[in-house]
């Protein structure tokens, strides 16, 4: 070992320059249950009816006329499936 070099990195943190753990901090902080990570306080509120994941196969024109309506064209689809659902159980 060289006595010239030091052991440790020459850097150090002062403890006391450490942000303070406020109401926010903790509000926008990840929280986690065992290995699983739980967002809270940040990104998009959970809906209260989550969609369904599902693998369906459309006419090559349907998909074609909503694709042409630009972004979001798989919600505008959901809105006319919802509007047809309605419409049917009235």
């Amino acid at each position: 070992m060289n006595g010239n070099k030091p052991n440790m990195p020459g850097t150090w943190n002062d403890p006391d320059d450490a942000p303070e753990l406020d109401a926010r901090f903790f509000r926008e902080a990840d929280l986690y249950q065992g290995d699983q990570l739980i967002r809270r306080g940040r990104g998009r509120p959970k809906l209260a009816h989550r969609k369904v994941l599902l693998s369906v196969r459309y006419s090559p024109e349907v998909v074609t006329y909503f694709r042409q309506t630009g972004e979001g064209w798989q919600s505008r689809m959901d809105a006319v499936l919802r509007e047809y659902v309605q419409q049917r159980k009235a």
